[in-house]
């Protein structure tokens, strides 16, 4: 199965080799017919410590590396 890669904004790079990455999503609400905003956090590895607040990243499923993290931060090369 492949992995999941989703985009979105730093929050936070506080954590050592940690960035928070806000995702946001949009979709048609069923009732109003209007367009809405979502947004999560997912707390992703990034190894190099390169991200800083206010980047856009790409970030890939992985394997569970602590009770919070199983996603990882793409270097821009990849």
């Amino acid at each position: 199965m492949p992995k999941r890669i989703l985009q979105g904004v730093v929050v936070s790079d506080k954590g050592d080799k940690t960035v928070v990455v806000r995702v946001e999503r949009r979709f048609s609400d069923p009732v109003m017919k209007k367009t809405v905003r979502r947004s999560k956090k997912y707390h992703a590895h990034d190894a190099l410590n390169a991200a800083a607040v206010g980047d856009v990243v790409r970030i890939q499923e992985c394997r569970p590396i602590s009770k919070t993290k199983c996603w990882e931060v793409i270097p821009d090369g990849a």
